[in-house]
C-alpha cells in the first residue's frame, strides 16, 4: 500500500510540474476539500466491500493511489505558489541596488572571478524589494586591472557578512527542444534571482564570519577543500577527488566529465548514494565488530541498534560534507528510516523504505521530479530491489552480481534515452571495476587523508583514481563506446518499461524471451524524414549569440555555433550537442562559422570534437587560434574553405547560397570581421530564409549593389542582432521578410535589439520573434503559403517562465 501511495505523491508533483500556470489557493483549496470528501465517502464504500476481497483490495489500491497523486499535485502547487512569492519585481531589474547580507556557498571560480549565493539580510536602497536568496558573480576587472595571465585570488569566503552593490536580473536563461532548463533549476534551488556586483565603492566586508549551522558546515567543507587543493597541485583529477569528498564538482573538467559520461560511470564521481551507504556500512560493521567484544555495552544496548546509531550519524556527516546535495539526500533518508526501524526494533520492506524515502524528498522538493538524478538513483535503487526479491534462489554472488547488473542496466535504458540521448554500451565493462576501485580505494583515503591532513592518503586515493581513469579513457575511445539515441515518444517509453518490468519477472512467467520485443521500439523509431525540397530551420537560442540548423531530407548544415561561456561550458556542449543527438542528428553534412567573434564561433571546438563535421566553410582567417584549435580537436579529418560570394550547392532540391562576402575583401585589412560575415541563403520549393550573421551597413549595402532582388526571403534572421548599424531601410526593403528573427541575450548590455531598429521592422509589417521572448524558434517550410513558425517558449511554456509580450 505504502508504494501506491508514494507512486501517487510522485505522479502528482511531477503533473504539477507541466503546468504552464499554477492553481489558483481558492482552486486548491476546493480540491483538497473535495479529495477529503471522496476519500471519506470511498472508505466507507471500501468497508462495505469487504465480503468480497479481491474487488475490495484493488479498489481500496486504486482509491489510495487517486488521493495520492491529487495530494501531490496540490503540496507541489502549494510549494510553489510560496517560493514563487519571493521574487524581483522586473521594474528592478538592472538597477543599482545595495544590500547587506552573507555569502551562504562555497565560491565557484570563474574564468573572470567568483560565483556563489548570497543570503540577503537587508536591502538598503529606498523601495527596493529583493529576494532572500540570489546568485552573484564577482567579476575582478571591474574593480581593478590585471594582466591576462595574472591568478584571479578568492575575495569572498562562505559565511562572511557583505555590503554589496548589485545588478540584479530575474531568473532567465536559454530555453531549447531537448535542452537543460535553467530557470527550474534555479527554483528548485530557491536562487530568485541572479546578477553582477557593481561600483567599487559600495562593496566592503561587514563581518569576517556569521555563525550559522549551515555556514560552519560550508566552512568545513571550505577548509577541507584546501587541503585537497594543497595535497594534489598542479596533479591531474584533483577536482574529481574535491567532488568525491565536499560535493564540489565544478572543477571537474569537460573532457573527463565526456569520458565518465560515455562510460556511464559519471555516477560515481561525485558524492553519490552509493559512496553514502559504502561509509555508513562500513561504520556499522566496524561498530558492530567492536561493541560485541564489551559485554557491559552489550547489556545497555544491543549491537545492532549501536551499529545503526553510528552507521546514521556517519552518513549524516558524509551528507553535511557534501552540502546536503539532493542526490545524498535521497540516501540518508532511506538509510535514517533503515536506522530508526531498527532502533525501534520492527521490520521494514525494501519497498516500504523506497516509498518512504520517495514521500520525504518529495516533501521537502517537489521539484525533486525535474532532476535526472532522481529518477536515475530511485530507478537504479527500484530495479535492484525488484529484481533481487525473495522470489530469486540464492546463487552464486558473482551470478548474482551480474544479474543485478543486466537488471540496473535493462530498467535504466528508457531513463537514459529520454534524459541524455545516449546509452554506454561499455558501462557494464567499466563499472565492474570502476566501481569496486573507487568506492573502496579512492573515497575512503581521500576522505580519512582530507580530514585528519595526511597528505600521502590522499595522493593514494589520486594515483589509483588516475589508473582508473587511464582505463575509462580507452574504453572511451572505442569506435561504439555509446550509442546514440532521438529522443523517443511517450508510448514508446511506456511500452518499454512494461517490457522490462515483464522481463524480470521470476522464471516460470510465460513468454518472458517475448518482453524484449517491447524495448525496440525505443531503439528502432526514426522521425518520419522530410520530403524533398523541404527546408526545416531551428534558430537555437543560445542567448547573445547564433547557432541555426537547417535540415533537409538527408542533410544537416550547422550555421555558427554560439559562444564560449567558460574554459569548460559553451553553447556548443551546452545547447548545440543536446538539440542535435535529441532529434537523432549523428552527424553534419556542413557547418558555417560566419565570422571570428566568441559568441558565434565559441561552440565550434566542442561540436566539431563530439560530432562527426564532412566540412566546413567560415570567414575566419588560417591563422585564427580558434580555427586551428577546433580543426585540431575534431572528431574526424575535417575539410576546410573559405566562404566567399558565389559558393552554391543543392541538397535534396533545397538551394544554398553564399551571398557575402566577397573574395578580394580578405585581403583589405580595412574591413571589419563583422563585415566578413558568411550570408548565407537557403531556397525550398516553398520559401527561403537569409542568415547574415553580423553583417553591418557596408555589407548591407555591397549586397545591395550587386543584386538586390536575389535578398529576397521569406524569413530574415536579424543582421548583428539587432544593432544600430545594421538592417538598413534598403536593406530590409529588398528582403522583404514575413518574419524577422533575433537572437539576442535577456537584458545583454549591448542593449540589443535596438528599439529604434525593431521598430523599422514593425513599420515594414515584419512580425518579430526574439529568442529572449521565444527561446529556440522552429520553422518548416512545406506546401503552406507560408512557413509554420514556432516559438518554443510559447509552445511548451511552464508556470516558472516568465510571460513576454507577443
Amino acid at each position: 500500500m505504502m508504494i501506491v501511495v508514494a507512486l501517487g505523491f510522485v505522479l502528482g508533483a511531477w503533473c504539477l510540474q507541466q503546468q504552464s500556470d499554477l492553481p489558483s489557493i481558492t482552486i486548491l483549496g476546493v480540491l483538497a476539500l473535495s479529495v477529503c470528501l471522496v476519500g471519506v465517502v470511498l472508505y466507507r464504500h471500501i468497508q462495505h466491500m469487504q465480503k468480497h476481497v479481491l474487488i475490495h483490495q484493488k479498489f481500496k489500491y486504486v482509491t489510495y493511489f487517486v488521493m495520492a497523486t491529487f495530494l501531490g499535485f496540490a503540496w507541489a502547487a502549494l510549494f510553489a505558489t510560496y517560493r514563487l512569492s519571493d521574487e524581483l519585481p522586473k521594474g528592478w531589474e538592472q538597477k543599482s541596488i545595495t544590500l547587506v547580507g552573507v555569502v551562504a556557498s562555497l565560491p565557484e571560480a570563474t574564468e573572470r572571478g567568483e560565483r556563489f549565493t548570497f543570503d540577503v539580510e537587508k536591502v538598503l536602497t529606498a523601495h527596493a524589494v529583493v529576494p532572500h536568496h540570489i546568485s552573484l558573480n564577482y567579476y575582478e576587472s571591474f574593480f581593478q586591472k590585471s594582466q591576462p595571465d595574472t591568478p584571479i585570488t578568492q575575495r569572498f569566503h562562505v559565511g562572511e557578512r557583505w555590503q554589496l552593490t548589485v545588478h540584479l536580473k530575474r531568473p532567465h536563461a536559454s530555453y531549447n527542444p531537448h535542452g537543460f532548463d535553467f530557470e527550474i533549476w534555479a527554483l528548485s534551488e530557491n536562487i530568485r534571482a541572479t546578477g553582477t556586483i557593481r561600483n567599487k565603492s559600495g562593496v566592503r566586508k561587514l563581518d569576517d564570519f556569521v555563525w550559522r549551522p549551515s555556514y560552519i558546515i560550508d566552512h568545513v567543507r571550505a577548509l577541507v577543500g584546501q587541503r585537497i587543493s594543497q595535497a594534489l597541485t598542479d596533479k591531474p583529477y584533483a577536482g574529481v577527488i574535491r567532488a568525491l569528498v565536499i560535493g564540489d564538482d565544478s572543477q571537474i573538467l569537460q573532457e573527463d566529465w565526456n569520458v565518465y559520461l560515455n562510460t556511464g560511470t559519471n555516477h560515481l564521481m561525485s558524492i553519490s548514494g552509493l559512496h553514502i551507504t559504502m561509509l555508513s556500512g562500513l561504520a556499522f560493521a566496524l561498530t558492530a565488530m567492536v561493541w560485541r567484544r564489551f559485554p557491559v555495552l552489550v547489556l545497555k544496548l544491543p549491537t545492532r541498534k549501536a551499529a545503526s546509531v553510528f552507521g546514521m550519524i556517519t552518513a549524516l556527516l558524509y551528507a553535511a560534507l557534501a552540502g546536503f546535495s539532493v542526490p545524498t539526500q535521497r540516501t540518508l533518508y532511506m538509510l535514517m528510516t533503515v536506522a530508526v526501524m531498527l532502533l525501534l526494533g520492527r521490520k521494514l520492506s525494501f519497498e516500504k523504505i523506497l516509498s518512504i524515502a520517495l514521500l520525504v524528498v518529495l516533501l521537502f522538493d517537489p521539484w525533486a521530479v525535474t532532476a535526472a538524478g532522481f529518477w536515475l538513483s530511485f530507478g537504479a535503487v527500484a530495479v535492484i530491489v525488484y529484481a533481487s526479491g525473495a522470489r530469486l534462489a540464492p546463487a552464486h554472488w558473482l551470478f548474482s552480481a551480474v544479474k543485478v547488473q543486466w537488471a540496473v542496466t535493462l530498467g535504466l535504458l528508457p531513463i537514459l534515452v529520454v534524459l541524455f540521448g545516449q546509452i554506454s554500451l561499455v558501462s557494464p565493462i567499466a563499472n565492474a571495476f570502476a566501481i569496486p576501485l573507487i568506492s573502496f580505494a579512492v573515497v575512503p583515503p581521500a576522505i580519512f587523508g582530507s580530514l585528519l591532513g595526511i597528505d600521502s592518503l590522499i595522493q593514494l586515493a589520486q594515483a589509483v583514481l588516475s589508473a582508473c581513469m587511464t582505463a575509462l579513457q580507452w574504453l572511451a575511445q572505442l569506435p561504439f563506446s555509446t550509442w546514440q539515441q532521438q529522443a523517443p515518444p511517450a508510448w514508446a517509453v511506456l511500452i518499454a518499461l512494461f517490457g522490462i518490468v515483464w522481463h524480470l519477472l521470476p522464471k516460470g512467467v510465460p513468454l518472458r524471451w517475448l518482453s524484449l520485443v517491447c524495448v525496440l521500439p525505443l531503439f528502432l523509431l526514426k522521425t518520419q524524414p522530410l520530403a524533398q525540397g523541404v527546408l526545416k530551420v531551428t534558430v537555437l537560442d543560445v542567448g547573445q549569440g547564433l547557432a541555426v540548423v537547417l535540415q533537409t531530407t538527408q542533410h544537416t548544415l550547422l550555421y555558427d555555433t554560439g559562444s564560449r561561456f567558460t574554459a569548460q561550458s559553451d553553447a556548443g556542449n551546452r545547447v548545440v550537442i543536446p538539440y542535435l543527438r535529441g532529434e537523432g542528428i549523428k552527424k553534419l553534412d556542413g557547418m558555417i562559422l560566419s565570422h571570428d567573434d566568441i559568441d558565434h564561433v565559441g561552440g565550434a571546438p566542442s561540436v566539431l570534437a563530439m560530432l562527426p563535421v564532412d566540412w566546413m566553410i567560415s570567414s575566419l582567417g588560417n591563422q585564427s587560434e580558434l580555427l586551428q584549435s577546433a580543426v585540431f580537436q575534431a572528431h574526424t579529418p575535417l575539410r576546410y574553405f573559405h566562404c566567399f560570394a558565389g559558393q552554391t550547392w543543392v541538397w535534396d532540391q533545397v538551394k544554398f547560397e553564399v551571398l557575402h562576402p566577397a573574395i578580394e575583401s580578405f585581403e583589405n585589412a580595412e574591413i571589419k570581421d563583422n563585415d566578413r560575415s558568411c550570408v548565407l541563403k537557403v531556397t525550398s520549393w516553398y520559401g527561403s530564409i537569409l542568415i547574415p550573421g553580423d553583417a553591418e551597413k557596408r555589407a548591407e549595402y555591397w549586397m545591395l549593389e550587386q543584386d538586390a532582388s536575389i535578398l529576397k526571403s521569406n524569413v530574415l534572421v536579424a543582421p548583428h542582432h539587432g544593432s544600430k548599424t545594421s538592417s538598413t531601410q534598403g536593406f530590409i526593403e529588398a528582403v522583404a521578410p514575413q518574419y524577422v528573427i533575433f537572437t539576442n541575450g535577456y537584458l545583454n548590455r549591448f542593449g540589443h535589439p535596438k528599439p529604434l531598429i525593431e521598430q523599422r521592422y514593425l513599420q515594414n509589417h515584419v512580425q518579430i520573434y526574439r529568442s529572449d521572448y521565444s527561446g529556440a524558434v522552429q520553422m518548416v517550410f512545406n506546401q503552406h503559403q507560408t512557413p509554420a513558425v514556432s516559438a518554443w517558449r510559447k509552445a511548451y511554456p511552464r508556470y516558472w517562465h516568465d510571460q513576454y509580450p507577443e
